[in-house]
């Protein structure tokens, strides 16, 4: 296939492999019916992480996403991935096996979300007018409604967690075979050999230092808010006096995920015209805005909490897609794979942390607490592209030192 053909396939099984990956639906599904308490359930999408994390290192220690021919790997992923998924619809919802099953989900969609990242930047325009930030902004796009996507599951009446996992498992299967049908652009450079030194270049120069910083502060908040949106507007709207709050929750939350889609999109297109540090830092600023708010708006009329948790859905993401473009445009073009995975490995290391942050500190200091912890990330995240902006490689950006 040509440019549009094998993006437009690898966008589709991108939203449809990645909806094994977030168990957020499930999770609001699991405290609703009593089935598991908020900790418990919590370390679903932790082991998720973790398995991310340990899937990464080891697929940038071999770099595996600049050897191989990328939609293999993608296969392969998917397909595992679409198998533990399954499993765990057959199993009782929490216990030591289902956390093997999600962490083994993890590991395999390191074969599947910066791979995709890599498979699209091959086809990426360079030189003054590209669309790299365009392109990676749509990948990051199809991530952000394949994580919605169980939270529409959620969402229908009458199908429970067991349900949302198979619907799941399914559409993972289905977009492993069909990457296949993609083509691998005329930017792909494939490195002849495993070589751990490509590693290091993450943090030893300072220009992918300052980018990976900005995506550490931008991960701190990302996944904690897209893991505990949709407990947070079940909690705000029982607390309003909603009639059937669970399934308004889940609408809701569906509604403020997926519609990040367009902050993805629009801020890729928007930084390849006006500059990636100017787009990241004024989008983290805007999304620490949205978590120091919605917080204080807990149990306030609901029309009010949504449109709060749809502004903060939309600039959450706006910024991601830039912060791997900004290192495939700094790397060497022969290290870009493993270093947007090292990116990917660090950024989704940190999520542990505060994913399993914010319950504890919801117990302690309630809604708003948790809320203003998420936003410190963003804001030092603001700062560390500022000072990218000031960098001499910051003219090798789209739109210089915008």
């Amino acid at each position: 296939m040509g440019k549009r053909g094998s993006m437009a396939v690898l966008l589709a099984c991108e939203v449809g492999a990645m909806g094994v990956w977030f168990a957020s639906a499930v999770v609001a599904a699991l405290i609703r019916a009593d089935d598991a308490d908020a900790a418990g359930a919590a370390w679903l999408t932790s082991a998720v992480q973790a398995g991310f994390v340990l899937g990464t290192a080891g697929s940038a220690s071999l770099s595996l996403a600049d050897r191989f021919d990328p939609r293999r790997l993608f296969t392969g992923s998917a397909l595992v991935a679409a198998a533990a998924t399954a499993a765990l619809a057959m199993l009782p919802p929490t216990g030591p096996l289902q956390l093997v099953l999600r962490l083994l989900t993890g590991m395999c969609m390191a074969g599947v979300y910066p791979v995709g990242m890599r498979l699209a930047a091959t086809w990426a325009r360079p030189g003054a007018g590209g669309d790299l930030g365009l392109l990676i902004g749509l990948l990051v796009g199809a991530l952000t409604l394949g994580s919605a996507s169980p939270h529409l599951l959620g969402a229908v009446p009458g199908l429970d967690w067991r349900g949302v996992y198979w619907v799941a498992a399914a559409l993972a299967a289905v977009c492993g075979l069909g990457i296949t049908l993609a083509g691998v652009g005329p930017n792909a450079a494939r490195a002849a050999r495993i070589d751990p030194a490509r590693m290091a270049q993450a943090w030893r120069s300072r220009p992918l230092r300052l980018a990976n910083l900005g995506y550490l502060g931008h991960m701190w908040e990302l996944y904690a808010m897209w893991a505990w949106l949709g407990p947070f507007l079940l909690s705000s709207f029982a607390a309003s006096g909603l009639p059937q709050p669970g399934p308004a929750a889940e609408g809701a939350a569906f509604a403020a995920v997926a519609l990040g889609a367009l902050g993805a999109w629009g801020g890729g297109a928007l930084a390849d015209r006006i500059g990636r540090t100017r787009v990241t830092a004024g989008a983290m600023l805007a999304s620490a805005a949205c978590a120091l708010l919605i917080g204080w708006l807990h149990g306030a009329a609901p029309a009010l909490v949504v449109a709060v948790a749809v502004a903060w859905g939309i600039t959450v993401i706006a910024d991601s897609a830039q912060f791997s473009a900004a290192i495939a445009e700094l790397a060497d073009p022969a290290s870009v794979g493993t270093l947007l995975t090292v990116q990917t490995c660090l950024g989704f290391a940190l999520t542990l942390v505060s994913i399993q942050l914010v319950p504890v500190a919801v117990g302690w200091i309630g809604w708003v607490g948790a809320f203003t912890m998420l936003a410190a990330g963003p804001l030092l995240g603001a700062i560390a592209m500022t000072r990218l902006r000031q960098d001499p490689a910051a003219a090798r950006l789209a739109g210089g030192r915008g």
